[in-house]
């Protein structure tokens, strides 16, 4: 194949590809080379999640291309202003920065929980507390913050200013805490680190400690975000707010777009010259990421989202009574994960050659982050070849 061969011959080898080349998606759906096809329960990693080439997203991807597709930020666009409104009227947010990924859109959040105090006269203030287990980004600055030595290794020595504690542990919080320290940055359902949601408790405790210690409350929504746990943003399940929030992969459904949301008191950590990019809020990306906001916040879309979610589950549940080696099932909506007690990689194969696509990770962990317009039929035949592999 050469598409395999010329990027084996020419890109950097960062990455552990499966073999396949891929020409053309529709829905759930996607076609290899050799016209193959295959159920996607990856979605990019959570980026899909309207499907391969949504109708409304081409049009408006299309149209847009033919009218503007960059300018600079020293400069308006009605694209990025709509986008920008639209986003702070769904959320608790007063402002947004836009960048281009999510690793960029939590560097913005990093910079902006360091600033926002130092512009204080709070110099010392510069800390942020981190989970293990979390993933926030290769830049590094959020490879630094990310709670998982495996991601840090040979990019020694990091950034200083991080420290990390256990997930769902607030004794362990509180005890971290002192006059240092300027934010809690936190996945409120960790992907990467095993699909771990937080507890209800657990994080209402960490609003409110950090309420009490006058310190902000970042979430990492670039994956958990954007309706995939069937509320607009996770952080709703719960009831509470934090102070800044990350956005990126679904958000754009594909095209490259991070951003970062904060209160009104937070943003004033930035002013002219503090932060920019050149790509960021592009008239394309955000045309594109309008329209996908438009049809994931619908309260019809999300409901569907949270219906579909518990159907997937009682699914991966009857397999887990069936079955011994599958010890636990966790997640929420559509961002689920099923550990087992075998690598997970045999798995990934194996459903490859039976024509789904999935992903494993920390070694054990299967995960399903399928688009959300995933249909139940589809769950059922991925379930029936899961269940023929124990």
């Amino acid at each position: 194949m050469d598409s395999i061969k010329k990027t084996d011959d020419f890109v950097f080898k960062t990455y552990l590809r499966q073999g396949k080349a891929f020409v053309k998606g529709e829905g759930a759906t996607l076609w290899d080379e050799d016209g193959k096809k295959y159920t996607d329960f990856l979605a990019g990693i959570a980026v899909c999640s309207l499907g391969h080439c949504h109708p409304k997203i081409t049009e408006a991807i299309a149209k847009q291309a033919s009218t503007l597709v960059h300018v600079s930020n020293l400069f308006y666009t009605m694209p990025q202003a709509d986008l920008a409104a639209k986003l702070c009227e769904k959320s608790f947010a007063d402002r947004v920065f836009f960048a281009n990924s999510g690793a960029e859109a939590n560097e913005a959040a990093i910079k902006l929980a360091r600033r926002y105090f130092q512009k204080k006269g709070e110099k010392n203030r510069f800390k942020i507390i981190t989970m293990e287990q979390s993933f926030h980004g290769r830049t590094m600055a959020t490879l630094s913050a990310t709670g998982q030595d495996k991601i840090k290794d040979g990019f020694y020595p990091l950034l200083e200013g991080f420290s990390y504690v256990p997930f769902n542990d607030i004794d362990a919080l509180k005890n971290k805490i002192d006059d240092t320290v300027c934010a809690v940055m936190l996945e409120p359902v960790q992907g990467e680190g095993g699909v771990v949601p937080a507890d209800a408790l657990y994080l209402k405790a960490v609003r409110d400690l950090c309420d009490k210690k006058g310190i902000l409350l970042i979430f990492d929504e670039i994956q958990c975000g954007m309706g995939r746990c069937g509320k607009l943003f996770a952080h709703q399940l719960y009831g509470i707010t934090p102070d800044i929030m990350t956005l990126a992969k679904a958000l754009g459904n594909g095209l490259p777009i991070g951003a970062m949301l904060a209160t009104g008191e937070a943003a004033t950590g930035f002013d002219f010259g503090s932060h920019a990019t050149t790509f960021g809020g592009t008239p394309l990306a955000t045309a594109a990421a309008l329209e996908v906001l438009n049809i994931i916040s619908q309260e019809s879309f999300l409901d569907m989202v949270c219906q579909k979610g518990q159907y997937f589950k009682d699914k991966l549940e009857k397999l887990k009574e069936k079955h011994a080696r599958v010890l636990h099932v966790r997640g929420e909506g559509l961002l689920l994960g099923l550990e087992i007690d075998k690598d997970a990689a045999y798995f990934v194969d194996q459903l490859m050659k039976k024509g789904f696509i999935i992903n494993g990770i920390q070694d054990r962990i299967l995960r399903f982050v399928p688009p959300l317009i995933i249909e139940n039929k589809e769950i059922d035949r991925l379930i029936s070849a899961l269940d023929s592999l124990f």
